[in-house]
């Protein structure tokens, strides 16, 4: 069944800058209600989103759930801004017929970039030496860079978007890079210059891991106690992922006991993290606050892809980018 035009879409939450007027009245050019009602729980989402033909997420809160999505009769779509689909509760809404769209390639560049700034960071020792001069310390002993690239293998866990814009953006290391992702075939990875592997291959001959996979319940603490155990003693771990791909308590036993030797990581599996957390009190680990996918260009990017996927299914069309293709939806959509 089709929806009824004009196509309403409530969004619930919004992270960032407000909603320009003129993407409301694009929208509205193209029969679409924007209403903004920006919710604290699930029970506010069912009271004002009651109608709605696509319900909109324009950021990580968790206020659209199972509950939520079966009191939303009239939901075709959820739109989540951004890659990072964790916080909709995506088999439920393929169960309703509930297409699930997000933005991936609003910050995959952003995501990259930061996470080859924070490898640089960690192996070339920047961020302690950064605070060992502010604070009247001229020794490069302190904080020696005791790594190198050229010839070490570069371990890349998830070989979707992001991964292959690392791999691209690396590949004038001079690094053998690796990778693992059940979704990804070995020509696709050695299109980008990577050679397919197991996941525990790649964590004992990796010298440099990076993480990108999604957060599902299969990837929840993927890499844990007996996974960093694989790893090289002088491994460096990089996540930009989400933090509980990790397991945190065993990262911090790692680092602590020798088992790898360094870590960036931008995310956590309670953020804001707790001012207690362990992770925080070691020097071989640089930290940023969750800001990977930020840049100059975020907003606007993030803004005019979520605007282009509305307008798509306004016209009952699939949206660009799908992260439930398998739904059999409830509304008549068409390939574009």
């Amino acid at each position: 069944m089709n929806q009824d035009k004009p196509l309403k879409v409530f969004l619930v939450s919004l992270d960032g800058p407000p909603i320009e007027d003129r993407m409301v009245t694009k929208l509205a050019e193209h029969g679409v209600d924007l209403v903004i009602d920006e919710c604290d729980s699930p029970e506010q989402v069912v009271s004002v989103a009651k109608d709605a033909g696509v319900v909109w997420v324009a950021s990580g809160s968790r206020v659209v759930t199972v509950e939520v999505l079966n009191r939303l009769d009239r939901c075709g779509a959820i739109l989540r801004s951004g890659s990072g689909t964790d916080n909709i509760p995506i088999d439920e809404a393929t169960r309703l017929g509930i297409v699930v769209a997000n933005t991936p390639e609003s910050h995959a560049h952003a995501v990259a970039e930061h996470t080859i700034g924070l490898l640089l960071a960690v192996v070339r020792q920047i961020a302690a030496q950064d605070r060992a001069v502010r604070q009247g310390t001229w020794d490069r002993d302190h904080a020696y860079p005791d790594w190198h690239f050229v010839g070490k293998t570069l371990g890349l866990i998830g070989f979707g978007r992001i991964g292959q814009l690392v791999a691209r953006k690396l590949s004038g290391m001079e690094m053998r890079i690796v990778a693992t992702d059940p979704a990804i075939d070995a020509a696709t990875m050695a299109q980008y210059g990577a050679g397919s592997v197991s996941l525990d291959e790649l964590l004992k001959s990796s010298d440099f891991i990076s993480i990108h996979t999604p957060l599902t319940d299969g990837t929840y603490h993927l890499i844990g106690e007996r996974e960093l155990k694989m790893c090289q003693p002088k491994a460096v771990l990089i996540n930009t992922s989400r933090g509980s791909v990790i397991d945190e308590p065993a990262l911090t036993r790692a680092l602590s006991q020798g088992g790898i030797a360094a870590a960036g990581l931008d995310v956590f599996e309670q953020e804001p993290t707790p001012s207690d957390n362990p992770l925080l009190t070691f020097d071989n680990v640089v930290i940023t606050p969750h800001i990977a996918g930020y840049s100059d260009q975020c907003w606007q990017l993030l803004r005019a892809h979520s605007i282009e996927t509305l307008i798509e299914l306004s016209e009952n069309r699939w949206p660009p980018w799908c992260v439930n293709p398998q739904v059999t939806p409830r509304w008549s959509l068409q390939r574009g």
